[in-house]
């Protein structure tokens, strides 16, 4: 339903309401993906999260590299 002026009425989240980038979860295209336990590193593939990866080298599952960095 939208009023006089044209505007909707709903929950919108309006300018800045979102999580911001990290907060919800993404480091975006570029990075590493690393395995937390021999760490090999390999290049991130855009659109393919780094936990459906496994190690190349272990076959252990591989991490985001900032997730590895943030818990230092």
């Amino acid at each position: 339903m939208k009023d006089e002026k044209g505007y909707g009425q709903g929950k919108g989240l309006g300018t800045g309401g979102g999580r911001g980038r990290n907060k919800g979860g993404s480091y975006g295209p570029g990075g590493f993906c690393v395995c937390a336990k021999c760490g090999e590193k390999i290049p991130h593939q855009q659109g393919v999260k780094c936990t459906t990866i496994k190690c190349p080298k272990c076959g252990k599952t591989m991490v985001r590299e900032e997730l590895l960095k943030n818990k230092m």
